[in-house]
């Protein structure tokens, strides 16, 4: 019986493994929930639950997840305005795009690309990837501390 369980809970691990795949690849693409879900044997509904306790957020905060990534590569690359880097990475508002990349990455876009991103130079690309990645705030952090701070320690435990 327990083999059983587990069994299906790994299929169902893989099932969400292929669904974030096929996000990542296609991430410039419009995401079409009902297929992507379809494509698996799932309602919308039961991936998105699915989704978010397998990997902490929903198929769509992932893929804008993914987008932003793309995004601050792109705007590093430093040849793209921020419209050219909006539409190339999937997006379709402007504005969602700046709202987004501001969100999780503490600035707006036209800064991050003035600023050149953050500096990377001398860093092998693999590490510039992890260094760089954009990260949802912590839930209740003030949306002017970054979402790159640690978390501060409680001063009553001090």
């Amino acid at each position: 019986m327990i083999d059983d369980a587990l069994r299906q809970r790994m299929s169902d691990l893989a099932r969400l493994r292929r669904i974030r795949d096929r996000i990542d690849r296609e991430y410039a693409r419009p995401l079409d929930l009902e297929a992507l879900a379809r494509g698996e044997h799932l309602s919308s509904g039961h991936l998105i639950r699915e989704f978010r306790a397998a990997y902490g957020e929903t198929p769509y905060s992932y893929l804008m997840t993914r987008r932003i990534e793309r995004a601050m590569a792109l705007l590093r690359r430093g040849d793209l305005g921020v419209t050219e880097v909006c539409f190339a990475v999937g997006c379709s508002s402007l504005g969602t795009f700046s709202t987004r990349f501001t969100e999780l990455v503490g600035v707006p876009p036209s800064v991050y690309r003035a600023r050149g991103g953050d500096d990377t130079s001398g860093i092998p690309a693999c590490v510039a990837t992890q260094v760089t990645r954009p990260m949802r705030a912590r839930p209740g952090a003030p949306a002017s501390v970054g979402n790159r701070e640690a978390a501060r320690p409680d001063p009553s435990l001090a």
